[in-house]
């Protein structure tokens, strides 16, 4: 029979005398779990338990790290800033997997346990969501450039709308006054026009009611020439008068015209770009809103990682109560013991100095 008292920390002894070998791989799952080490080496029963829950902690924050590197991708492209935040934000997944499976203790009754693990579950399928949801993209992602590239067309031809709202807007009281202008000088050429007619009318004899009917240059064909160059110079004068304020006019129209083909050029820079995270999962939603087997798709890829998420908390929580929830039980109500024990000690002490200082004073 071998000597008890030396066994190796990985050596577990049986009731026969023969021990049990955790290797390390065995031993990176357990911690992995989030369960006592010491403790579990004592329950060899519980290793594979224990090794899967800790194999799909491990597993899930794998998952975690791909989903947010591809997530952090998209907004820096830059693989090295993407590598980094993605392990940190496994580091922190995988950490808070192992707190979620080790805080859920295997006591009380089942309903205890039950109402205990719900807010765990909760948690745990808020995190199987977010890490999903970048996989999801890299999954569908011919299907989501495609989609994206229809949504920047359609963007570009709101835009377009918006920007020839904004210029009959901007350069409407500019456009109206040059309008009333330009009416005004037609009225004029107008009127200068119907004299010249006339005149001519009246050269050539013939009869209208403005006319006299008479062949040449006499009375009435002098007095509409007249009427005719007064009306040359009106229309004239009228159009060098306002012909500078044409030009300031025109010289506004142009600039909000220009401006505004300024900003839609950035813009449309803007939108060719429009590639990022948010702008993916917009793509990927109308997908899913457009095609049916998109959006069943989407959602059996989610319910994978939300079960894959929750799977640890739902093992440690139908599963029987093994000699490991029996050993931590004992070691934790030890340790509220001793803690309870070392108490009341110390405030007997306290009490008997009390009580001796009071003597002192008495004699």
């Amino acid at each position: 029979m071998e000597n008890k008292t030396q066994t190796p920390d990985k050596n577990i002894p049986t009731k026969n005398g023969m021990y049990h070998q955790m290797n390390g791989f065995q031993k990176f799952l357990m911690m992995c779990s989030g369960s006592n080490i010491h403790i579990l080496q004592k329950s060899p029963s519980e290793w594979n338990k224990y090794a899967g829950i800790g194999g799909i902690v491990l597993f899930t924050a794998v998952f975690a790290t791909l989903s947010a590197s591809y997530a952090m991708f998209t907004v820096f492209e830059d693989v090295w800033i993407s590598a980094g935040f993605g392990i940190l934000w496994g580091l922190m997944i995988f950490n808070l997997d192992r707190y979620i499976v080790s805080s859920i203790k295997k006591t009380g009754s089942f309903w205890n346990q039950f109402f205990m693990a719900v807010p765990r579950l909760i948690l745990a399928t808020f995190l199987g969501i977010v890490i999903s949801k970048p996989l999801e993209l890299k999954i569908f992602e011919k299907e989501v450039n495609k989609q994206l590239n229809t949504i920047i067309q359609r963007n570009k031809t709101e835009l377009q709308k918006t920007m020839n709202g904004r210029i009959l807007q901007q350069s409407g009281p500019f456009a109206e006054e040059k309008q009333k202008i330009q009416k005004q000088i037609a009225t004029y050429q107008a009127s200068y026009d119907s004299a010249a007619v006339e005149l001519e009318k009246e050269i050539l004899g013939t009869k209208t009611g403005l006319t006299s009917g008479k062949v040449g240059f006499g009375t009435n064909a002098k007095r509409k020439s007249e009427l005719k160059e007064q009306r040359r110079k009106d229309l004239e004068n009228y159009q060098k008068q306002m012909e500078p304020r044409l030009k300031y006019l025109d010289s506004q129209i142009s600039g909000v015209y220009q401006n505004l083909q300024t900003e839609k050029k950035n813009s449309e820079q803007a939108e060719n770009k429009f590639d990022g995270f948010a702008a993916r999962l917009q793509a990927l939603s109308e997908l899913g809103d457009a095609n049916s087997i998109m959006a069943l798709a989407s959602f059996f890829i989610m319910m994978m990682f939300i079960t894959l998420e929750i799977s640890p908390v739902l093992v440690k929580l139908i599963s029987s109560v093994g000699p490991y929830d029996y050993l931590l039980d004992k070691t934790e109500n030890d340790y509220r013991l001793y803690s309870k024990e070392k108490i009341e000690k110390g405030n007997a002490a306290t009490d008997f100095r009390i009580e001796d200082f009071k003597n002192n004073l008495g004699k």
